[in-house]
Formats: C-alpha cells, sequence, structure tokens
C-alpha cells in the first residue's frame, strides 16, 4: 500500500437517536419531483472552477464551484484508465478566495506527486484565469473517492465532488443490480457565510443546512425540493456514501431498510450488515440496498453530529422512492438500531498483510504524535502548521538537504524509502483528531489490536478521549504528502503535519513534472527563481 495524503476525521459520530416524525397535512403536500440526473464527465475532461449564485437549500449565496453545480460533476472512470484533468480558474468573486487547487482525494499519485493537487505541500495555487492539467493513472485503484480544493477553506464554499473507478471485475458484483451515477450519494455542510467570514470564527463553526446529493433544507427556511433516490422494487442497488463535509459526521439510515457494507474508502470489504452507518469527513463507503418493502416513499437520513440534529420539516433528510410511489414527501419512521456499525470488526476482502512485526511499537519507525490545542490553534508535537512560503516539493527538489530545512518547520517529518512506519494518535482530550490507505491495526473505541486482517483505509476517526488509533504503511511513495484533520477549519487552524517520503527516490517524481507546474510560483519575487516562493494570501 502506497502513502498518499492522509487525513483526519476529526470527530466522533454522534450515538444513534432517531425520532419518529409526525407530518400534518399540510406538511405532506410538499412535493419532491424526481431528481435530475448527476453530472458526469470522464477521467480526460475540463473541470472549470467558477463563481455561481446558488441556493441548495432555499437560500441564494455565491459559491465556489466545479462545473458550475453543486456538487461538482461525477468523474466516471474504469479500472487502469488514466486521468488528464484540466483544471481551469475562472474564479472572479472576490468575497471569496480567489486562487485555487483541486486534490484528488484517495488516489496515490505514485510517482505523480506534484499532480496531488495539494497547496503549499505538492503545488503552488492555480491563479484567476489560468490552468492547470494534472495527469496521472491510478493503478489498479478500484472504488469511490472524491476531489475538492486543497486552498484555505474552500472546498466548504462548495468545491467538492464524487470521483468513482469501477471495476468490471468487481468481487461483490454478484450482491447488486444497480451501480451507475444515480447511486452515488453525497452527504455534505452547507454554509450562507462565505469561508472568509466562518474563518475568523475561532472555535467550532456551526453549518445551516445537511445536503444529500446537492439538496436540503434550513430550520425557518422554505420547503425546498429535497434529493430523490429512485429505486424499483426487487433490485439490488450498490449505493456509494461520500461524505464531503467541512467539519460534520452524520449517522446514516434508511427507514425500513438495512445496509450491507461492502466497500470503505477504496478497499473491498469483507460484508458486514448494518443498520446505521456513521460517516465522517472523507470517509467513502459502498453498501448494498435491497429494494425489498412495499411500494411507497421512505426517508433517508443523515443526522450530523453537531448543528441541528432534527428531522422536522424534511431537515437532514432525502426520499428513497419507489417506482409507483406517489411524488410527496414520506411518513414512514425511523426504528431503533439492532445492527450498529463496528469499525474494529469492518475487514479487508483480500486480507493485505499489515507490514511488520505484528506488535505495537516495532515497526521500522515508530511515531507517537499527540494533538493539542493552543489559544484556538492546533498542533501535533507542539508544532501548528502553517503554509509555508513555497510548496514543500519544490524544497525537496531545490536542495534542501535535511529536515530541519524544511518549512514549515517542526511539520515536517522526514521518512526514509521502504520502511515500515507506525503512527499511533493517542486522544488526549485536548484535541479532537485522528487520520492515510493504511492498515488501521487499532481502532477508535478498541483497545486490542488487529494485526491479522484489520481495514485499510485512507480517513479514520481519533474517537473519544482515552482512544489511541494505530496504523502502518510502507514508505514506497516518493514526495511529501498531507497528514491533516479533515475537520477543515481545523485545518486552517494548524492541526496538520507533511510526511517528506523518500527523498532519494524524488527523481523518479521530477522526471514527469510539467514545465507548468513550476509556472504556477510567482515570477516577480527573485526568491522565485531558486525556491518558487509565492504569495500566501487569498488571491
Amino acid at each position: 500500500m502506497f502513502l498518499h495524503t492522509v487525513f483526519a476525521a476529526c470527530l466522533l459520530a454522534s450515538s444513534h437517536a432517531v425520532s419518529v416524525i409526525s407530518r400534518s397535512n399540510s406538511e405532506l403536500l410538499q412535493r419532491s419531483p424526481p431528481s435530475a440526473p448527476p453530472s458526469t464527465i470522464g477521467p480526460v475532461a475540463e473541470l472549470t472552477i467558477v463563481n455561481r449564485v446558488i441556493a441548495p437549500d432555499g437560500f441564494n449565496r455565491s459559491a465556489t464551484l466545479a462545473g458550475g453545480i453543486f456538487p461538482g460533476p461525477l468523474i466516471k472512470a474504469q479500472k487502469h484508465d488514466n486521468f488528464s484533468i484540466n483544471v481551469v480558474n475562472q474564479l472572479q468573486d472576490k468575497s471569496m478566495p480567489l486562487s485555487t487547487s483541486v486534490h484528488w482525494h484517495g488516489i496515490f499519485q505514485k510517482k505523480t506527486n506534484w499532480a496531488d493537487g495539494t497547496s503549499f505541500i505538492s503545488q503552488c495555487p492555480i491563479p484567476p484565469n489560468r490552468s492547470f492539467l494534472h495527469q496521472f493513472s491510478a493503478p489498479n485503484q478500484t472504488g469511490t473517492y472524491w476531489y475538492h480544493s486543497h486552498f484555505h477553506t474552500q472546498y466548504c464554499d462548495g468545491l467538492r465532488g464524487p470521483l468513482v473507478i469501477y471495476d468490471p471485475d468487481d468481487p461483490h458484483k454478484d450482491l447488486y443490480d444497480v451501480d451507475d451515477e444515480s447511486t452515488v450519494l453525497t452527504l455534505a455542510d452547507w454554509f450562507h457565510d462565505p469561508t472568509t467570514v466562518l474563518d475568523k470564527i475561532l472555535g467550532p463553526v456551526t453549518d445551516n443546512s445537511t445536503l444529500i446529493n446537492g439538496l436540503g433544507r434550513y430550520p425557518g427556511g422554505p420547503m425546498s425540493p429535497l434529493s430523490v433516490i429512485n429505486v424499483e422494487q426487487g433490485k439490488r442497488y450498490r449505493f456509494r456514501i461520500l461524505g464531503l463535509s467541512c467539519d460534520a459526521s452524520y449517522n446514516f439510515t434508511i427507514d425500513g431498510h438495512i445496509m450491507t457494507i461492502i466497500e470503505a474508502d477504496g478497499v473491498e470489504t469483507v460484508p458486514q450488515t448494518v443498520d446505521i452507518l456513521p460517516v465522517f469527513a472523507g470517509q467513502r463507503y459502498s453498501v448494498v440496498v435491497q429494494a425489498n418493502q412495499p411500494v411507497a416513499n421512505y426517508w433517508v437520513r443523515a443526522q450530523p453530529n453537531i448543528g441541528n440534529q432534527s428531522f422536522v420539516d424534511g431537515l437532514n433528510q432525502a426520499i428513497l422512492r419507489y417506482k409507483g410511489a406517489p411524488e410527496e414527501d414520506p411518513t414512514s419512521s425511523a426504528g431503533p438500531s439492532v445492527l450498529p456499525f463496528n469499525e474494529a470488526k469492518l475487514a479487508s476482502l483480500m486480507s493485505f498483510p499489515v507490514p511488520g512485526v505484528p506488535e505495537i511499537g516495532k515497526a521500522d519507525i515508530n511515531l507517537n504524535l499527540v494533538a493539542g490545542n493552543v489559544n484556538g490553534l492546533f498542533t501535533i508535537n507542539n508544532f501548528t502548521y502553517h503554509n509555508p512560503p513555497t510548496p514543500v516539493l519544490l524544497q525537496m527538489l531545490s536542495g534542501a538537504q535535511h529536515p530541519s530545512d524544511l518549512l514549515p518547520i517542526g511539520s515536517v517529518i522526514e521518512l526514509p524509502p521502504n520502511k515500515v512506519v507506525e503512527i499511533t494518535l493517542p486522544n488526549t482530550g485536548a484535541a479532537p483528531g485522528g487520520p492515510h490507505k493504511f492498515a488501521v491495526v487499532r481502532v477508535a473505541g478498541n483497545s486490542t489490536p488487529n494485526f491479522v486482517n484489520p481495514i485499510w483505509r485512507d480517513t479514520v476517526s481519533m474517537g473519544n478521549e482515552g482512544d489511541n488509533v494505530t496504523f502502518r504503511f510502507i514508505t514506497d511513495n516518493a514526495g511529501p504528502w498531507f497528514f491533516h484533520c479533515h475537520i477543515d477549519f481545523h485545518l486552517n487552524n494548524g492541526f496538520a503535519a507533511v510526511m517528506a517520503e523518500a527523498r532519494d527516490q524524488l527523481p523518479i517524481v521530477s522526471a514527469s513534472i510539467p514545465d507548468t507546474w513550476a509556472s504556477l510560483c510567482p515570477a516577480d519575487d527573485p526568491y522565485t527563481e531558486s525556491y518558487g516562493i509565492f504569495n500566501t494570501s487569498l488571491t
């Protein structure tokens, strides 16, 4: 398994607490017509980043969008496809960041660290009226991924969307009948204020609504249409559930239906049946749902762990509509959870071996990363991450010879090639946090390590105070990789570090870097000629 950008889903999902909703006759008159099929593009495409006023929950606001829509278009690829995506920056709204970058979350970027899309780590941001062509492959990767801005907290303004690599030889294909763009389900928090306002808040940032497939309602707002997921009685559906949130995690349920997990973060799993699924920011799951209930409408619920957790008036919900059911809001109610999710029981279908000696603390390199919080700024091992003046990859290519030479000081961890690395993330209560594709040998809520067949994934939760999440990977992918909390406001306040991996193998990466990569960095500063320094302001 390769080390790529490492993520932290920093908050534990709230416990299952679903109330029965009683709806008045006037509420039942609200109609949610069939949802339009999602926009799709292929692995060779142009992705234009624009500002547009949208109202996904009934409230008009200017947003930063991929392809002018929210969520951005589904990028559909097949196993072994090569990607060539030209990101074109046409942003003009000065109330929000004007520069941008797009990161392909979960793609290993083997030999193409420069195409990872992480501002200040692997590239300079794309300035307004410029473009950058990302060319990469994803050999042997299949499953559910996503893309999002990696410039400041810009993806909270709307720049986020799904990416799926379909496998014609999927080992689970006999378990489902339907797997297409209509079964991709995105969960996202939505904010009425731009991030330039939200970033000034020290402490929790509360969203205004939950959007499922880009539609939702907010307390006191209009009865806007909700997303409709169409099914036909008797068929089995592979729903790909993506946590596109900036902060919130969700308890995902479908009234009257159970779910069988078959994938987590691009890794096929041993099937596990649940009736509730916690989905953290950055996580993805595939679940099989059988349409085996009477023809009707059923609530699809995404209960957030923060903000308004009510289901009144369709909040935090979408509609599962059977063919032949009327176009109206459901009257279904949620029953008690009897099949809870247990991450400790989640196992990789292919049983990938855990690298190294099967004992905690016996890897080649053992890192204990302790999160903290000082005056609203997060720390990892007492250092708050700040964007460096030049991308870490460019620093490494420009001749920085020692980890202490790399910026930001204290936040870059040098890792030699072909070593087994074990990272432990104790949740001390000083700060929530947690992260990469790695073997999660000790999950949140479980003190017993699993070296036999743990789940491999790229986003985990640190859990509650006292948990000690531990994972392993091999340093076989040269370049700097971002290890950070995927609550974007926490990242913005310093909850991150950089893993500078396999420096000796960087010539493999530099061989494929196009000239346009360096040209993203401003040329009007004399320091740029040597180090590519650039302005880290919003524009």
